[in-house]
């Protein structure tokens, strides 16, 4: 896996090729305005690695805070709470009907 440099113009110009080079050469393809990254083209397999990190990132943050709560450290607040703090009005909710 190679790292690969365009600028925006010269990606504009070789689209296909900064496309194919992700998607089939595995590469990261950095896009640069005035010297700066400013976005990348990467392989959908880094981004999911990502995602998977950021998942399992999120997962021991809930944990944590779950834990805080079952300890008493943490206090919790219903929708209503919330909604009358921040001075929302929360739309009327209807019963359903029970077949």
């Amino acid at each position: 896996m190679k790292k690969t440099v365009y600028t925006t113009v010269e990606a504009r110009n070789a689209f296909s090729e900064v496309i194919n080079s992700a998607a089939y050469g595995k590469d990261r393809i950095a896009l640069t305005r005035r010297g700066k990254a400013i976005a990348y083209v990467v392989p959908p397999d880094d981004v999911e690695a990502l995602e998977a990190i950021e998942d399992r990132i999120d997962a021991e943050a809930a944990r944590k805070v779950i834990r805080r709560i079952d300890q008493g450290k943490e206090k919790t607040y219903s929708l209503e709470e919330v909604a009358k703090e921040l001075g929302v009005k929360l739309p009327v909710r209807r019963k359903r009907k029970t077949a």
